[in-house]
């Protein structure tokens, strides 16, 4: 099994090395790809001498900062290079824990795309932003999407659901990604998605990336997604 776990790491040098450790302790087959978009803070340098302890550590460097979708197609470029089976996506800040990996690699075996959901897991909302959540409800409404967290960034699936996506047509910078990437794969009609419940958790250091603007992205984009041709 080919595993590649892309992590878009922008200012987190406090957390790329505990998580990329925690990672490969718990999954020894996995390979992990850090995208980095010329952090302020030395991310790209850290991650660079992780690849260097590790070979399977990979570091896509890019010149700057252009939101977290361009992060995530240039990494999801990258991965399909590199022959995987599966591909798993989640945050570098420790708010997706590790721990979930190999449920991910269970529910995969019988579906296309595994979601990991903040909202399935009753009394473990404490972390979740209302700002998310109304942006959460406000997408699945829009989109008339029928799984619980359409922007949740933490989920694994297989390489070929990705190559019949298509990561060229995508027209998401920021956080939207999440959503247009859900709503695209619902569309193609052919591939099978699960969600099992995963506690969201408080970031362990340095400061949110996530702000009001979650909330007017999602007011301003999501609609435009309708309009989408696949």
């Amino acid at each position: 099994m080919n595993l590649i776990i892309v992590i878009p790491a922008y200012n987190e040098k406090d957390n790329i090395r505990p998580l990329a450790e925690e990672i490969l302790r718990i999954e020894p087959r996995a390979k992990i790809l850090l995208v980095d978009d010329n952090s302020p803070d030395g991310t790209g340098e850290i991650a660079d001498v992780l690849a260097k302890q590790n070979p399977r550590v990979t570091v896509l460097r890019r010149e700057r900062k252009e939101g977290l979708g361009r992060a995530y197609i240039a990494g999801f470029k990258q991965a399909l290079k590199m022959g995987p089976d599966y591909i798993i996506q989640m945050d570098a800040d420790f708010s997706h824990d590790p721990k979930y990996i190999p449920r991910f690699l269970e529910e995969i075996e019988t579906c296309d795309l595994a979601i990991g959901s903040r909202f399935l897991a009753p009394g473990k909302l404490a972390n979740v932003s209302a700002l998310s959540i109304l942006a959460n409800l406000y997408t699945r409404f829009i989109l008339n999407l029928k799984i619980t967290d359409c922007l949740g960034g933490f989920k694994c699936f297989r390489a070929e659901a990705l190559e019949k996506i298509g990561l060229e047509r995508f027209i998401s910078k920021g956080f939207v990604f999440q959503a247009e990437f859900t709503y695209r794969f619902f569309k193609i009609g052919n591939l099978c998605a699960k969600e099992f419940p995963i506690a969201f958790n408080q970031r362990k250091s340095g400061k949110t990336k996530k702000s009001i603007n979650i909330v007017l992205e999602a007011l301003l984009k999501v609609p435009l997604l309708r309009l989408l041709t696949f």
